[in-house]
């Protein structure tokens, strides 16, 4: 007996995203291996307290620069529009299938603009701390925009040197991307000649860290 396509899809069901993505899915093993939380700390000092208007989440950013590298999507402008049509990425990120999720161009402003060269090596030293912890990082050899370097504990000065190169790669790439979205609306290209991003000053109490915690 011929049998047709269903074509329901205007049906409307209540599900929620968390039962839709696989137990075994790459992006919640992330999920449940690695606390995003710490970037927080790290990217604190880059906003202002009490002006602007309400960010994108920093973690938010970070993600969908790893789901860019992690599927090996070309640009950050396909890997927005991955991301927008998936129930996995979407998951990831912490939005619900109806949210608006970030334009590929405030993840390029936010890495050109905001986080510094300084913020990017405290984020590689940290992924490299929570790999060798975790006993996954080889103690003979890493590499940075394919220059060697030794990794061992007498080295850190020079992976110092490798990252800021790195992040300015990237922010290269970024810019680049959004001046060729610009032009093909009609706009005029973002001046690339900016001096890097200086850390916001924010009042701090004298309370320790020790205390705190």
């Amino acid at each position: 007996m011929l049998e047709r396509g269903k074509m329901d899809r205007d049906v409307v069901e209540i599900v929620g995203i968390d039962s839709l993505v696989p137990k075994d899915h790459l992006l919640r093993k992330i999920d449940q291996a690695v606390d995003f939380n710490c970037l927080y700390e790290m990217v604190d000092p880059l906003y202002c307290e009490d002006n602007g208007r309400p960010s994108v989440d920093p973690v938010v950013l970070f993600k969908m620069v790893l789901i860019q590298h992690l599927y090996g999507f070309p640009s950050l402008r396909r890997t927005a529009e991955k991301i927008s049509g998936s129930i996995y990425y979407r998951w990831f990120l912490g939005y619900t299938l109806q949210e608006e999720t970030p334009h590929f161009s405030t993840v390029s402003y936010n890495f050109r603009h905001r986080f510094t060269e300084e913020t990017v090596d405290r984020v590689f030293a940290w992924i490299l701390e929570e790999v060798a912890q975790a006993g996954y990082l080889s103690p003979k050899a890493v590499f940075v925009d394919s220059t060697h370097i030794k990794a061992n504990a007498n080295t850190k000065n020079q992976v110092k040197v490798q990252i800021p190169a790195a992040s300015k790669h990237y922010a290269k790439e970024l810019m680049e991307e959004v001046n060729a979205d610009r032009e093909a609306h009609g706009k005029k290209p973002f001046d690339d000649d900016d001096e890097p991003p200086a850390p916001t000053k924010k009042h701090r109490d004298n309370t320790s860290k020790k205390k705190l915690a």
